[in-house]
C-alpha cells in the first residue's frame, strides 16, 4: 500500500516523496556552514567491501558487499562471520568487476526479495541484476536467484554497479559506458544501448516477455531507436548514486577520465554529456571545440589531480550531527579525501574539504536512521561523527 501511494504521488509530482520512515534533521537550524568530522571504526576484516546498505525491516543491521561475492551483516558493531549471500560461484572479480551492490525491496520485510548487480564471465562478459530471497532472517539462498537483466560489456571497466530504490518505488541501476578509453562505441549518446545510463524498472510487473517492467512515465518509452529502460543518459562511470532522504533529488558522482570527477543531479531524460564532455569541458581526445547543447552540466567537478576516482556518497539526513544536516558527502577513491557541500536546487553554495584519511573509499553507506558511513576498500567500515567525539 506505502508502495502504490509513493507511486501515486510521484507520478503528479516528480521525485516528491513520502516523509522518510526515520526523523530527517532540521535543515533551517544550520547556519550554512560544513563542520568538521571524524571516522569512527565500528568493524574491520572484510575482504575489499564496495558497498554499505540496510534492509529497511527495522533491524538496525549494515549489510556490506563484498567485491569477490559475499554480504556480510553486521548488527551491533560485530560482523557475522557467516555471509548473508555467497555467489563467489558466479561472480568474476578483480579491477572494477565483482559483486558491486545490493538494494533491498521496498517491502523486504514481508516478502525478503533483494537485488544485487555483479559482473560474470559465464558466457562472455556480462552485467547481471539479479534477484534473491532470505531463506531466514541472516541467510539468502543463492539457488533462489532470478536474473532480471543482462548487459553485454565490451570491456572490463565502466561497470557502474548501483543499485538503488527510488522513492517512488522503481528500481535505479547506474550503467557504465562499456569501458576503454574516450567510449570507443559512443554508448553514452546512443539510446539504443543501456550502457552509459541511469536505467529505471519496476521489480514488480513481471510480464511473459521479461521479468521486469516498464514505469509509464519513463521518457523514451515507445520512442524509435531508444530502449524503454532509459531514464538519463549520456554517463561514463556512475559508481555510486543516491535519493536525498529529504526531497528525492537523486545526486550522482560520475568518474572522470584525465581531467575531471563529476556530481550530477540526475533528472528525468536529461544528457549528461559523455563523450561529448567530461566534466564541464569538451573530451579532450575527442573533440576541443564540441557543441554542448542539449547537455546538462553538472553541478559540482574538480579537476585531476585533486582527485582521480570519485566516490559519490549522501546528503546528510541523521540527527545526530545537526550541524551537517543537508550537506553532501562524498569522497575520492584515490586520493582517499572525504568532501562536503551545499547545493541550493540551483547553485552549489558552500563546498570544502572535510578529511585526508587513511582509507581508499570505495562507497559512503546509510542506516535505517539516516547516519553516514565510509566504506574502505581495504576492510573498514566507518561512522560519520562529530569531529569533537
Amino acid at each position: 500500500m506505502i508502495k502504490s501511494l509513493r507511486r501515486l504521488l510521484c507520478g503528479l509530482i516528480l521525485f516528491s516523496p513520502l516523509p522518510a520512515l526515520a526523523a530527517v534533521c532540521d535543515e533551517t537550524k544550520t547556519d550554512g556552514s560544513i563542520p568538521s568530522i571524524r571516522l569512527k571504526e565500528i568493524a574491520g576484516g572484510l575482504r575489499e567491501p564496495v558497498h554499505l546498505t540496510h534492509a529497511g525491516d527495522g533491524s538496525r543491521r549494515l549489510f556490506v558487499v563484498e567485491q569477490q561475492g559475499t554480504i556480510r551483516i553486521i548488527k551491533n558493531n560485530t560482523l557475522d562471520p557467516t555471509p548473508f549471500l555467497d555467489i563467489r560461484d558466479r561472480v568474476s572479480s578483480g579491477g572494477e568487476k565483482g559483486l558491486l551492490s545490493v538494494a533491498f525491496h521496498p517491502e523486504y520485510k514481508n516478502n525478503g526479495l533483494f537485488y544485487v548487480n555483479y559482473t560474470t564471465r559465464q558466457n562472455g562478459l556480462q552485467t547481471i541484476v539479479a534477484e534473491f530471497k532470505r531463506t531466514s532472517v541472516n541467510r539468502a539462498s543463492p539457488a533462489s536467484q532470478k536474473i532480471l537483466l543482462k548487459v553485454r560489456q565490451p570491456w572490463g571497466n565502466h561497470n557502474g554497479g548501483q543499485l538503488a530504490f527510488g522513492p517512488d518505488g522503481y528500481l535505479y541501476i547506474g550503467m557504465g559506458d562499456g569501458g576503454a578509453a574516450n567510449d570507443p562505441h559512443d554508448n553514452g549518446q546512443r539510446l539504443t544501448t543501456l550502457l552509459g545510463a541511469m536505467l529505471r524498472i519496476d521489480v514488480d510487473d513481471k510480464t511473459p516477455s521479461r521479468s521486469y517492467g516498464i514505469p509509464s512515465d519513463n521518457p523514451f518509452v515507445r520512442q524509435a531507436n531508444a530502449r524503454d529502460e532509459i531514464w538519463a543518459y549520456g554517463l561514463r562511470n556512475p559508481w555510486r548514486f543516491s535519493f536525498d532522504a529529504a526531497n528525492g533529488v537523486l545526486y550522482l558522482a560520475d568518474v572522470g577520465q584525465n581531467r575531471i570527477e563529476e556530481i550530477d543531479i540526475i533528472e528525468k531524460g536529461h544528457n549528461y554529456g559523455w563523450n561529448i564532455m567530461e566534466g564541464n569541458i569538451c573530451t579532450p581526445d575527442v573533440n576541443r571545440q564540441c557543441d554542448r547543447s542539449g547537455l546538462t552540466a553538472p553541478i559540482f567537478v574538480y579537476p585531476q589531480p585533486e582527485g582521480f576516482s570519485i566516490t559519490g556518497g549522501f546528503v546528510y539526513r541523521g540527527t545526530k550531527f545537526p550541524a551537517l544536516c543537508g550537506t553532501y558527502i562524498y569522497g575520492d577513491y584515490v586520493a582517499k579525501k572525504i568532501w562536503g557541500l551545499h547545493y541550493d536546487g540551483k547553485k552549489v553554495t558552500n563546498q570544502r574539504q572535510l578529511a585526508k584519511s587513511r582509507y581508499s573509499i570505495s562507497s559512503f553507506g546509510q542506516d535505517e536512521v539516516l547516519e553516514l558511513y565510509v566504506v574502505d576498500h581495504g576492510g573498514k567500515i566507518l561512522k560519520i561523527v562529530a569531529a569533537e567525539n
